[in-house]
C-alpha cells in the first residue's frame, strides 16, 4: 500500500497553524518568565532588608549609611553593600534577576553595577553635599509601612553615570504639603540614559523595569521599612499621595 505524502498546501497549512500558536504562547512565557524574576528579585530584597536589620541591632538602631563620605574612596566600607556582606550568605541577593549588566557593588569603583539601590536618606556626609551630618537611625522612620529602604535601580559601568547601589529621594518630584512625600526619579525606562546630560549626584533613580511599557506602567520592586515588600508602578510613585502616598524623604 503506497503512503500518501503531505502536499505543499498542506505542509504550508500546518506550518501557519505553528506560527499562530507559537505567537500566543511566546508572549505568555515571557510574562511567566518575568515574573519569576520579579518574584525572585523581591525574595533578594527582604533579605537585604533582614541583614539591614541585624546590622541595627549590632549598631544602637543606626542604619548602615547608603554611602559614608566621612571615608576614603579606597575603602570598601564607603557604601552599605560591603557593611551588610558579613550578614548575608550570598552576594548574589544583592543582584536583580531582571537586570543586566548588574552585580555584586563590592567597593566604590563599582557603585555603578548595582540593580537593587538602598535609600540615599541614610548617606553621612559632614560637609552635607550628597547626605546629612549625622546618621540615620531607626528613630527618623516615624512610618515604617510607608517608608521605602530599597528599590529597583538602573544598574551599568560607573563611567557612565550609572549609581546603582542607591537611589535619591531628594533629587526627584518634591510634594509642597508633606516634604516626606517628594519622590526620587523613576520611570520604566533607564534615566541614567534619558538624562546623561546631568551629573551622576542628581540621578541615582528608581528603574520599573518589571514588565516596562515604556509609559510608567512598569512596576518597581520596592522594600518597605517595616520589611515588607510590594510592587509599584512608576506612574503610580510619580502621583505621589494620589497613588503609592509613600514617605521617600523621612528626614
Amino acid at each position: 500500500m503506497r503512503e500518501r505524502a503531505f502536499t505543499l498546501l498542506e505542509l504550508l497549512v500546518v506550518m501557519a497553524i505553528i506560527a499562530t500558536i507559537a505567537a500566543i504562547l511566546l508572549p505568555v512565557l515571557s510574562q511567566a518568565r518575568e515574573r519569576a524574576r520579579m518574584t525572585g528579585c523581591l525574595s533578594n530584597a527582604r533579605q537585604l532588608a533582614l541583614a539591614v536589620y541585624t546590622y541595627t541591632q549590632d549598631y544602637d538602631e543606626a542604619l548602615p549609611p547608603s554611602t559614608n563620605y566621612a571615608v576614603p574612596t579606597s575603602v570598601p566600607e564607603r557604601i552599605w553593600t560591603r557593611l551588610i556582606q558579613p550578614y548575608v550568605r550570598d552576594t548574589g541577593i544583592f543582584v536583580c534577576p531582571s537586570a543586566s549588566g548588574s552585580g555584586f557593588p563590592a567597593d566604590w569603583s563599582q557603585r555603578g553595577i548595582g540593580s537593587m539601590g538602598y535609600t540615599a536618606a541614610t548617606a553621612y556626609d559632614p560637609a552635607e553635599r550628597e547626605g546629612f551630618a549625622s546618621p540615620a537611625t531607626l528613630l527618623h522612620i516615624e512610618e515604617p509601612a510607608r517608608t521605602p529602604l530599597f528599590g529597583d535601580t538602573a544598574s551599568g559601568p560607573t563611567a557612565q553615570k550609572y549609581r546603582g547601589y542607591v537611589f535619591d529621594p531628594y533629587v526627584g518630584q518634591p510634594n509642597s504639603v508633606d516634604p516626606r512625600l517628594g519622590t526620587p526619579l523613576v520611570a520604566d525606562r533607564d534615566l541614567v540614559l534619558e538624562l546623561n546630560h546631568l551629573p551622576p549626584a542628581q540621578l541615582k533613580p528608581l528603574y520599573a523595569r518589571h514588565f516596562a511599557t515604556g509609559d510608567n506602567r512598569g512596576l518597581a520592586t520596592l522594600i518597605l521599612a517595616d520589611g515588607h515588600a510590594k510592587t509599584y508602578s512608576a506612574a503610580s510613585i510619580l502621583a505621589q499621595e494620589r497613588g503609592a502616598n509613600l514617605l521617600w524623604r523621612f528626614r
